[in-house]
């Protein structure tokens, strides 16, 4: 949970979406599909590789390069990714940069045995090593400084950072037992630490409201009034950087400093039984996150707005927790053909253990705990799914698939996440034409609600997780595509469309800034009716240009229902990309790409009481050479 991790996109070879029945190889979160990121593979070439260099605004640059090749028995690759950025806002009064360098390195080796031996036989070592230096903050806007200066950035989190590292061992085997029967067995493990060191709290001396004179305690100290990072935080921060006045302001930054490991093997036996494919799958798993945090205390004064640190924090005085987990996993997934009919059917098995040790206010954890808690949940999961060929060009699909998220560690009043989720659709396909649509429907017996920092919640309740009961979501998706000639150009067009409902079925309360107090009928908060994407190309022999339009409805950011409150909203937007590619020899390429090409200033988001802004025209400008 929460930690902030997720591979690096730009390093992928291919990106999977499987939705349905496909979901019982996964796990153990169904609810809502899979998105499967698969790294490079081996080059089949003796000797392949890449250069790709891009470099753009705001100090953008990314450097991607791989080499690898293929012998009788031994292969390679190895591959280094490294994207930086000086970022689009600018701290108030400092200057200082607002960007990021992430660096990501992977090498692959496989072993096999010769293509004519008995039981052919793989075995892959794969190591991974990424890390992330960023000046990221939760510190948003008011309504007033967003209006004048949506770039900016409250001096107050000048120092906000988020400093991560990931380490990857992974082990894979593959064995050709038969015609009929291949082995696949993954070990894997992984390291991931981060500590995001960020303001949580701002103030300044307390003010009696009968004389507008300071408040002093009882050693004649000044009274401190500091508000947690939140519409009352926000707004001291904002007033500060306006005020002139040689006065400080107080600021907590907290250390969330956390370690995460993960581990695990799991075995795969695909079996081709002619009409039917089916797999059988058992998986071991582990993991862990070790929270160790403590709080620096600084002050802010307004003439050089440099932050001076008064009070350094004990190692995990804030928060000395341990956060586990221990499952076993098995499934089956038969795909079964008949006639025109193709049966989807799986089916996961779930036996885990969630547990949650804690030493609230104690430093040494050979001191008893003040909580130690542990739940045991085991949920059966089952899925099909029906595929009509009507004929060559138009198929009907359909499926129900049950949905499940396991609850919280250490909170023993919550349930599992569980829903049946439904679908029906068709898609179409005709040379250059091709068209789906697909209705969907969620059925949530309990939705979770997971209180986090990033969702704006109390700091108090931080790591609780509320269950909303009963929720519907559903809508329709569409799109449709077609290839149009002109001349010697091919103009590609596409367009998607999403429509969503969703209805809390119940009331009650939750200490989420998101949801607040919900009633019976409210609509989901951040979820827009309404999402189209037109994409159009235009394609020639030795260069391609796309424009991609993307609108997105208004939408609430609390839980509520009727017109949409201004300061509980984010307005409708459209924001146009464009990409284009030229080909100046057979191995080497040119791309030019600008994102927001209007420069169209958008609210992004107003979690925290504040508003964030989304990013800013950016242009860039790459070179790719292959051999």
């Amino acid at each position: 949970p929460s930690a902030y991790y997720f591979p690096t996109a730009g390093r992928m070879q291919q990106v999977e979406v499987l939705k349905g029945t496909s979901s019982a190889m996964y796990g153990p979160r169904t609810t809502g599909g899979v998105v499967n990121m698969l790294s490079r593979t081996i080059p089949e070439q003796a000797l392949a590789g890449q250069v790709n260099l891009s470099a753009g605004e705001d100090g953008f640059g990314k450097a991607h390069a791989y080499v690898g090749g293929a012998g009788q028995n031994v292969s390679s690759v190895f591959e280094v990714f490294r994207y930086q950025a000086d970022g689009f806002k600018d701290v108030n009064h400092t200057g200082d940069d607002t960007g990021f360098v992430k660096n990501d390195i992977m090498a692959k080796v496989m072993i096999n045995s010769d293509n004519d031996a008995k039981y052919y036989q793989e075995l892959e070592f794969k190591l991974k090593y990424s890390d992330e230096d960023s000046d990221e903050t939760y510190m948003g806007l008011t309504e007033a400084d967003f209006k004048s200066d949506p770039y900016s950035r409250y001096s107050a989190s000048q120092l906000d950072n988020m400093d991560t590292s990931h380490k990857q061992l992974q082990i894979n085997h593959h064995i050709k037992l038969s015609d009929r029967f291949t082995l696949g067995t993954t070990a894997y493990y992984n390291e991931f630490s981060r500590n995001w060191y960020k303001t949580s709290k701002v103030g300044t001396w307390a003010v009696n409201p009968e004389n507008s004179e300071y408040l002093f305690d009882e050693d004649g100290e000044h009274v401190i009034a500091k508000s947690s990072l939140g519409s009352g935080g926000i707004e001291k921060a904002a007033a500060f950087d306006q005020n002139t006045n040689n006065e400080l302001l107080y600021v907590d930054v907290k250390a969330n400093s956390r370690d995460y490991e993960s581990k695990g093997i799991q075995t795969v036996l695909d079996a081709d039984f002619g009409a039917h494919q089916v797999k059988f799958g058992a998986r071991y798993h582990e993991d862990e996150m070790d929270r160790f945090q403590w709080v620096d205390k600084y002050t802010l004064d307004n003439s050089a707005y440099e932050m001076t640190l008064t009070e350094a924090g004990i190692h995990g005085a804030d928060s000395n927790r341990i956060d586990s987990a221990e499952a076993i996993a098995l499934f089956v997934h038969d795909e079964y053909t008949f006639g025109d009919f193709i049966f989807n059917a799986g089916l996961r098995y779930e036996d885990m253990t969630i547990s949650r040790k804690e030493w609230k206010g104690i430093i040494d954890r050979n001191e008893p705990t003040t909580k130690d808690i542990s739940n045991d949940v085991d949920v059966l999961l089952p899925s099909l799914a029906v595929t009509y060929r009507v004929n060559n060009d138009l198929v009907i699909i359909g499926g129900v698939q049950k949905g499940f998220a396991p609850p919280a560690p250490g909170n023993d009043k919550a349930e599992n996440e569980e829903s049946i989720n439904y679908e029906l659709g068709l898609r179409f396909n005709q040379d250059t034409l091709s068209a789906e649509a697909l209705f969907f429907y969620s059925d949530y017996d309990n939705m979770h609600g997971n209180c986090t920092a990033s969702q704006g919640c109390d700091e108090e309740n931080v790591g609780d997780q509320y269950n909303a009961g009963e929720v519907k979501v559903s809508g329709l998706e569409a799109k449709a595509g077609y290839e149009f000639a002109a001349g010697s150009v091919v103009i590609p067009v596409g367009l998607t469309y999403t429509f969503t409902e969703t209805e809390f079925q119940n009331s009650f309360e939750s200490g989420l800034d998101t949801w607040g107090n919900v009633e019976a009928g409210f609509e989901l908060p951040y979820v827009p009716e309404n999402q189209l994407q037109l994409t159009v190309g235009v394609v020639g022999e030795k260069w391609r240009s796309d424009i991609l339009v993307r609108y997105m409805d208004e939408m609430r950011t609390t839980a509520g229902q009727g017109s949409l409150i201004a300061d509980e909203a984010i307005d409708s937007r459209t924001v146009v990309d464009m990409a284009a590619h030229y080909t100046i020899a057979e191995n080497q390429e040119i791309t030019f790409n600008v994102d927001n090409l209007l420069d169209k200033e958008y609210m992004a988001t107003r979690t925290h009481g504040s508003i964030m802004v989304g990013k800013p025209r950016s242009v860039t400008l790459g070179y790719k050479y292959s051999f």
